[in-house]
């Protein structure tokens, strides 16, 4: 397989009379964007907002966020979900970089999150840094949550291909990134040195909006599964949670999965980077045990000789996380954890709900319940009450008086990312 990313840098957007690329600008027919939303099911209105770094624009309640791109050659849109069921991961993408759809509206679960442009929320977001194209969502009466999660699920995701269409013609880039890789076996002759490496990305399934999609089938549905690295980069891999918006992995991180990047840096030169494993994260015991029993023998099956296993989520996934290190760990295969840690305001309770004695290498991406103080907004785009009702929210947090609002990294989305794609960073000492 092999897929061309081919990145164009846009540095600011504005309305237009029409959709397209100028330079290095985006412009945006409004009026148009609105009425193609607008033809969705149960989409009963839609409003569209830009906020952009620096500005004192706070978006509440945030559900997905996903990259604008169009698919140049091979397999279009995202298979399975907004075209017709094909193989992903090989092909050229034209991307629209720099710029990012922001999905809000009435909230659907509890734990959909913020984006402040500016100061010390900025801080904890890397969508802070993006030029954001805010797609407020408003359902027809009478759907279920599940229907209404739906709606706006499929909304971001057209908002994307009709914004990304702007990409279409265009043939001048600042980055070509391209991600080209063999089967297996070919692999293995080519680098017969170097240890075997697989990536296992455990995705949250657990039902009442804890959902994530694999070329459109909730990954609740099936046991785990081996993709290769470019499927996941090419939009296979969707987002359809409310998961913690701090750990929630939006359509867009998928779209630019760190530990994918860096395992494809290393790839031929110190480790031969076999795959991904994408691992649902089930509620029941019996299912936990399918599960992490599959994932551990997908991985010898493979002959890996080192894996890196990422959570989504905290809580009861802790368990899926520990459980599949000790299998592996057992089976001789070398193991990294990724997770980030729920200890509490003060940092002092115990970061994760279960542990192993084979758990020897963890990363942690940050504590989800570590408080912030977010400044007063000139713009909120969405509703601020929303955020008593937040994951890492509570009744209170927001002052209506002076416009301040206070909550843990819980309701800052991206904040403590798991699959790295997050500004958080470790101090040494």
């Amino acid at each position: 397989m092999r897929l061309e990313l081919r990145k164009i840098k846009i540095s600011d957007i504005e309305f237009g009379n029409r959709t397209r690329v100028e330079k290095d600008k985006l412009f945006i027919d409004k009026e148009g964007f609105i009425n193609e939303l607008r033809t969705i099911t149960n989409v009963k209105d839609i409003k569209v907002d830009l906020a952009k770094p620096g500005e004192k624009i706070r978006i509440i309640p945030v559900k997905d966020v996903i990259e604008p791109r169009y698919k140049v050659k091979g397999a279009k849109g995202f298979a399975g979900v907004t075209s017709e069921l094909a193989q992903l991961g090989d092909g050229i993408v034209n991307i629209l970089d720099g710029t990012a759809i922001v999905t809000i509206g009435d909230i659907v679960g509890f734990q959909e999150g913020i984006i402040d442009m500016w100061g010390e929320g900025a801080k904890w977001t890397p969508f802070s840094n993006t030029l954001n194209i805010v797609v407020d969502i408003s359902v027809v009466d009478g759907l279920t949550p599940h229907e209404h999660e739906e709606v706006c699920r499929i909304v971001g995701l057209k908002a994307s291909e009709y914004i990304g269409y702007a990409a279409k013609d265009i043939d001048e880039f600042h980055d070509i990134e391209i991600y080209e890789m063999e089967d297996n076996a070919k692999e293995t002759v080519k680098f017969p040195e170097l240890p075997k490496v697989v990536y296992v990305e455990m995705l949250i399934t657990q039902g009442l909006l804890h959902d994530s999609y694999i070329y459109g089938v909730n990954a609740a549905q099936i046991l785990p599964t081996l993709l290769t690295p470019n499927e996941e980069l090419d939009g296979a891999v969707i987002s359809g949670n409310c998961v913690a918006a701090c750990d929630k992995i939006t359509t867009y991180q998928h779209q630019n999965n760190n530990i994918i990047r860096e395992l494809y840096k290393l790839h031929g030169k110190e480790i031969n980077f076999l795959g991904v494993v994408m691992t649902p994260e089930m509620t029941t015991l019996n299912g936990k045990l399918v599960s992490c029993d599959y994932t551990a023998k997908l991985c010898k099956m493979l002959g890996a000789e080192g894996v890196i296993v990422s959570e989504e989520g905290y809580g009861n996934p802790d368990s899926d996380l520990v459980m599949i290190c000790s299998r592996l760990e057992k089976m001789g295969i070398k193991t990294v954890l990724i997770t980030d840690e729920c200890s509490g305001w003060d940092g002092m309770s115990q970061p994760l709900t279960d542990t192993a004695k084979e758990a020897v290498a963890v990363i942690s991406t940050g504590n989800v319940s570590h408080v912030i103080e977010l400044d007063k907004a000139d713009l909120i785009l969405g509703n601020p009450e929303a955020i008593a009702n937040l994951a890492g929210g509570w009744a209170g947090a927001y002052n209506p008086e002076d416009g301040t609002m206070k909550c843990e990294l819980n309701a800052v989305i991206g904040a403590t990312s798991e699959i790295g794609y997050h500004n958080a960073t470790v101090e040494l000492y």
